[in-house]
């Protein structure tokens, strides 16, 4: 079983794909782990990839599919995969068919996991770290005892410039533009399957296993 595991910053993909990963006996393969371990290999592949990293630079797409074909031809594929944060874009989409296609497989399903604009920005901009210690606080789900102040060691807690709301707001309006057509596509396939991200991790997870593993 091969599956696409889309969803929006904060909507706990990379939670859910590790799930069911491991209940499904799939292998998980995150975008950025990919790239890392192209760059580990220190392959011809792999230099390439890592001159763009170094750049600052988006891998461009044909990099990409290369990087994803050498990952899925690798023995832990035979029997299927979860992909957690790829394909991002409606071509990288199309090639990665097209590179499924040349070894006899295919995309099984593409689950979207929805959660709110709203929810996203709770989620996403909430979060405060310690400048001594590094601990992560969330606002709403894991607040420190004193505010501004870490449980572990009283250091100053501070907010990311990637954590507010307002760049929040326009990595989600990036993102929801991109995907978009992705799931115009995977839905005229009749493989998209939309899953309620606001019910809760073990909720979600249910919902998932219950799709792709009916009784």
């Amino acid at each position: 079983m091969f599956l696409v595991l889309l969803g929006a910053p904060g909507a706990g993909k990379g939670t859910q794909a590790s799930f069911i990963s491991q209940h499904l006996g799939l292998t998980h393969i995150a975008s950025g782990d990919l790239f890392r371990q192209a760059v580990e290999k220190g392959t011809k592949l792999g230099q390439s990839v890592k001159a763009y990293m170094d750049k600052g630079m988006l891998v461009p797409d044909e990099v990409t599919i290369q990087v994803v074909s050498e990952r899925l031809s690798e023995p832990d594929c035979r029997e299927g995969c979860v992909f957690d944060g790829f394909p991002r874009t409606l071509g990288q989409a199309k090639a990665l068919d097209k590179a499924l296609a040349n070894q006899g497989k295919a995309i099984d399903k593409a689950m979207y996991i929805e959660v709110a604009e709203e929810e996203l920005l709770k989620r996403l901009s909430g979060r405060w770290i310690c400048r001594q210690c590094q601990v992560p606080y969330h606002e709403i789900t894991s607040p420190p005892r004193t505010p501004g102040e870490c449980d572990k060691c009283g250091g100053e807690l501070y907010q990311r410039s990637d954590d507010t709301v307002e760049t929040v707001k326009e990595r989600l309006k990036v993102y929801f533009a991109q995907t978009t057509p992705l799931l115009d596509y995977y839905e005229a396939e009749g493989k998209l399957i939309r899953v309620d991200g606001g019910l809760g991790i073990e909720r979600v997870a249910e919902e998932i296993i219950g799709v792709l593993k009916p009784k």
